[in-house]
């Protein structure tokens, strides 16, 4: 995270100047990646749901872990065998016992499939904009789409984004995590921390004279650059914009309730030790934490990147993982946070009014490589879906018997969107200005939700 000090001041509307600014999230040349909308709206009405988005970076393995194909042959099935869950009929593989203890609150879509490249970021940007990007047009993760309908509450921002944002994957390519033509001041509040870190304290939340002076001469060169940045911009139409969205974020770091609401210290050590000690499950915690004080939407990115770290993106050699590291130290961290999640949730009575999605960008192909591996392939693959208005204890659609392919009920990435908008409350069809202020519908009107969910 970053603290930008200026020396050409700017008053805000207390008196303070804006070298005492203190910025969250991480500031580009031209503005804030992160500007909520304080437009806020009224506490939330009966009805007015929330979301988690559990982002799996790296495309997990449809058939090890929740579309087993026990029947198949060696190399396609894998090591793992399935195991009952507490809904008869509906197996994962064995790796996920917490997972299998809950599934009367999930339900999971085996049938998404997509036709675009099999590279991470395509399947990012469908995945959490339910469009493919083209002509430099880049659309709007669904959590901008729900902070630019039903703005934010409570002081809070109506989207937040951590730990970080995605990054390097390969591609090169837009990741689909910013608010795209919606416009920057619907960018996800984003983290750029790691709630598990004994240090964690988000300390661009803290009072000004908290940061040491050491840190600020770090940053001499990085604030002359932004400066002179700001120097070209007071001459532009873009200035009175910049100046709005460091009013608006300075109201969100200078509030007691943000404060509060990303202060881990304040749940119980048990709680946190449910959850894990991971980045992931510390994640998740301050996720709930962060939806039961007001927040609409919260993205959780599992992983930054895909190299050089274990993940889902099990090729099977270096930089990238085998199935054999996938099981021992990615699942039981998803198992155990997403079982924690989910219990949490349903306990404090917030599951009725919070959807929960975990999902990937793609599958990985049934055939075991000579690495020991899977690769990529987006012809099919599973995601879950839990809690607000969707049904738990069901499947929707159906894989081939090699996991190949949608059987039956294909779902699109344009249906999983809607289906999240549509839960939380939100028309997925309704119109939005787009690029060149052309108006265009959120999720495209041939994407339906997927209406077997509810």
């Amino acid at each position: 995270m970053l603290r930008i000090d200026a020396n050409r001041p700017a008053t805000f509307c207390d008196g303070l100047k804006r070298r005492d600014f203190l910025h969250v999230g991480s500031l580009s040349a031209l503005g804030l990646t992160l500007s909520p909308q304080m437009s806020a709206v009224a506490a939330p009405a009966d009805g007015d749901h929330n979301c988690i988005f559990l982002f799996l970076v790296g495309g997990p393995s449809h058939i090890d872990t929740f579309d087993p194909k026990p029947n198949a042959p060696e190399e396609i099935r894998g090591p793992f065998k399935p195991t009952r869950t507490k809904v008869p009929g509906m197996q994962i593989t064995e790796i996920f016992p917490k997972t299998a203890m809950l599934a009367d609150h999930f339900s999971i879509i085996r049938s998404v499939y997509h036709t675009a490249a099999a590279v991470h970021d395509t399947g990012h940007q469908m995945m959490q904009t339910g469009k493919l990007f083209a002509s430099g047009v880049e659309h709007p993760h669904v959590g901008s789409m729900v902070s630019y309908i039903k703005g934010s509450r409570n002081e809070l921002p109506a989207h937040v984004l951590m730990p970080r944002p995605i990054g390097r994957t390969g591609g090169n390519l837009p990741h689909g995590q910013t608010a795209g033509f919606l416009g920057k001041s619907h960018d996800p509040f984003v983290l750029n921390a790691d709630p598990s870190a004994k240090d964690f304290e988000i300390p661009d939340l803290l009072p000004p004279g908290y940061l040491p002076p050491v840190r600020t001469e770090r940053r001499r060169k990085l604030r002359e650059v932004v400066e002179e940045q700001f120097t070209q911009l007071d001459k532009t139409a873009q200035a009175k914009q910049l100046d709005e969205q460091f009013q608006n974020a300075y109201k969100l770091v200078s509030s007691p309730k943000t404060r509060e609401a990303f202060d881990l210290d304040k749940e119980p050590g048990a709680v946190r030790e449910r959850y894990g000690r991971t980045r992931f499950g510390q994640s998740c915690l301050l996720a709930r934490r962060l939806v039961e004080r007001g927040v609409r939407f919260v993205t959780v990115n599992m992983f930054e990147t895909v190299f050089d770290e274990v993940t889902w993106d099990i090729h099977g050699s270096r930089p990238f993982t085998d199935i054999s590291e996938m099981s021992r130290l990615v699942v039981p961290s998803f198992d155990q946070a997403y079982s924690a999640l989910l219990e949490d949730l349903a306990q404090r009575g917030l599951l009725s009014s919070t959807l929960v999605t975990a999902l990937g960008e793609f599958g990985r192909t049934p055939k075991i490589n000579p690495a020991g591996g899977r690769d990529h392939h987006p012809g099919v693959w599973s995601a879950l879906f839990a809690g607000s208005r969707i049904k738990g204890g069901r499947i929707v659609g159906q894989s081939d018997e090699l996991g190949y392919a949608p059987l039956n009920r294909p779902v699109s990435p344009g249906e999983i969107a809607s289906t999240i908008l549509e839960s939380l409350g939100v028309a997925p069809h309704q119109e939005v200005p787009g690029a060149q202020n052309r108006p265009v519908p959120l999720v495209d009107y041939n994407s339906p939700a997927v209406r077997e969910l509810f």
